[in-house]
């Protein structure tokens, strides 16, 4: 696992968590062969074809879905969970598992609906999902979002029946989760993780949304291969498709026009919170593999190496002088102690490919990485300093929370009265060599090493750019800077190879983050 990071500020999107769900089975149409099935178990198996039919509609296709959502429906359920939720002090507002932000009736000052925890500040709130049956002794794949932190959680099934469920186990970074309810006969259906839908085909979503229940819409793949941001899903390549899901349908199935589950719906993408037509699905590869561990007991872990990650980005490539084309993921950080500071990567590398596959970005990293187990060796090839090189690192395990394992001890004690301070003019920046008294004014921990920002020109380029006091440049063109000489040489360097800009690797309050400073033009 990998920490990633974005460089450039935009709008903040919500994402909305919501889903919609389905279930398969046999479907024969008029004048077709039927996609082959073990019906008496409830399980369809996808039918052979030709690589571009898998999911063309066979001939003679109507142009209704009435006879696949018959076929589906009993296999979908709708989930109902009770959970203990934090009062909000200031606002009549709960966050509700398969709802998100629900007004409390009467509550405009922050009081509490349903029943009232132990301390003040705690209540009982009722939310509602979606999921499947994906085997006939009641196993039910939903969203992790739906059921953490549930006390208590009811499934209805279709036929009426209303029963208790137990959490088989969770994998909040992929949003999957596997509950279990008893029995022995019940309809399923199966992931289909062999064919892949391609954008155009048709899909179909049974849900449950606003609690209403057997709902189904349609639609087609939008797109595919989707990152929708943050750290939440950081190993889902998500399907976007445009059939109409909305809030309750979290955690239920995807599926093409034979029944066959092709993704588990998420999230949508909502400016009001309701659907505009833009759903994102776990892909059924991705959610097959991650439930039978789960079903199987077994835990969660991930390939981690301990650095930040982001793009190669075009402005950044010109400033170091790479060959125009050339593509990675940039290390911005590296963990002290971590797998990859162990095994020798080190800030600014560019890793262009793990295990001989090519990596072009910071998203295909972080899941080739997520996908290893732990203890297993990356032969990593990589550019530093231009140079290409191979390096090999043994992948740690993920720790459970990342953020925790990563905070930097801090010394709270105030700080003495600042001597003062000598520094050089830089492009802009007044710059010096850490001392004691900047670590203690800047609050530097002792593992930072560079030069740090004393002062910045408000009409220069690095006042444009926002250089803050504080800052600390740890890299310039690629090489590590320990004195102000350092930096100098590399704004030199590059000024002699007629580029536009020196990259600079700089320590901020939120962590290190690549800036391109450009050259003043001459007058």
């Amino acid at each position: 696992m990998l920490k990633r990071k974005e460089f450039i500020l935009g709008a903040a999107v919500g994402l909305t968590f919501a889903a919609a769900a389905t279930a398969g089975g046999v479907i024969t149409w008029p004048g077709a062969h039927a996609a082959p099935a073990a019906a008496q178990a409830g399980r369809l198996v996808p039918s052979a074809g030709a690589a571009g039919l898998a999911f063309a509609p066979p001939q003679g296709a109507p142009l209704s879905f009435a006879d696949i959502f018959q076929q589906v429906a009993p296999a979908v359920v709708q989930i109902d969970v009770k959970t203990r939720v934090q009062r909000p002090n200031g606002g009549g507002f709960l966050q509700i598992p398969g709802f998100g932000a629900v007004p409390i009736p009467g509550q405009p000052r922050g009081g509490g609906s349903g029943e009232e925890g132990e301390d003040d500040n705690s209540t009982t709130a009722l939310g509602a999902g979606s999921g499947f049956l994906i085997s006939a002794d009641g196993f039910i794949v939903t969203n992790n979002h739906v059921v953490e932190n549930a006390e208590e959680i009811k499934v209805k099934l279709s036929d009426g029946r209303e029963l208790t469920a137990r959490l088989i186990g969770r994998d909040p970074l992929t949003d999957l989760a596997v509950i279990k309810v008893e029995g022995s006969t019940f309809p399923f259906v199966s992931f289909e993780d062999k064919a892949e839908p391609r954008v155009g085909d048709w899909v179909i979503a049974v849900g449950n949304p606003f609690g209403l229940g057997g709902t189904a819409t349609a639609g087609i793949v939008s797109a595919k291969a989707r990152d929708i941001g943050g750290q939440e899903n950081p190993y889902t390549d998500f399907i976007q498709i445009d059939a109409a899901i909305n809030r309750g349908n979290s955690g239920g199935p995807t599926f093409d026009i034979y029944g066959r589950v092709i993704g588990v719906n998420s999230a949508i993408y909502s400016p009001t919170g309701g659907s505009v037509g833009i759903g994102f699905a776990i892909p059924a590869g991705i959610a097959k593999a991650t439930t039978d561990r789960l079903m199987r007991g077994e835990k969660i872990e991930r390939g981690y190496l301990g650095v930040t990650i982001g793009n190669l980005t075009n402005e950044y490539r010109e400033s170091l002088g790479l060959p125009e084309g050339t593509k990675g993921a940039y290390i911005t950080d590296v963990t002290a102690g971590a797998p990859g500071e162990q095994g020798g990567l080190q800030i600014g590398d560019v890793v262009v490919s793990l295990n001989g596959r090519p990596i072009e970005g910071s998203n295909e990293l972080t899941r080739a990485v997520g996908a290893v187990k732990p203890g297993e060796t990356l032969r990593m090839e990589l550019l530093r300093e231009g140079r290409r090189q191979t390096i090999s690192v043994r992948a740690g395990t993920r720790p459970a929370n990342l953020g925790a394992a990563q905070t930097e001890g801090g010394d709270e004690t105030a700080p003495d009265a600042p001597a003062a301070i000598v520094g050089e003019k830089v492009e802009g920046l007044t710059v010096a060599p850490i001392s004691a008294a900047l670590r203690s004014r800047y609050e530097l921990p002792e593992t930072v090493r560079g030069v740090v920002v004393t002062a910045v020109e408000a009409r220069s380029e690095a006042g444009r750019l926002r250089f803050q006091p504080g800052m600390v440049i740890v890299q310039a063109n690629g090489r590590n800077v320990a004195a102000v000489g350092d930096l100098r040489a590399a704004v030199e360097a590059v000024k002699t190879a007629r580029r536009p800009g020196v990259l600079l690797m700089v320590r901020t309050a939120s962590g290190n983050v690549p800036i391109v400073l450009p050259f003043a033009k001459s007058e």
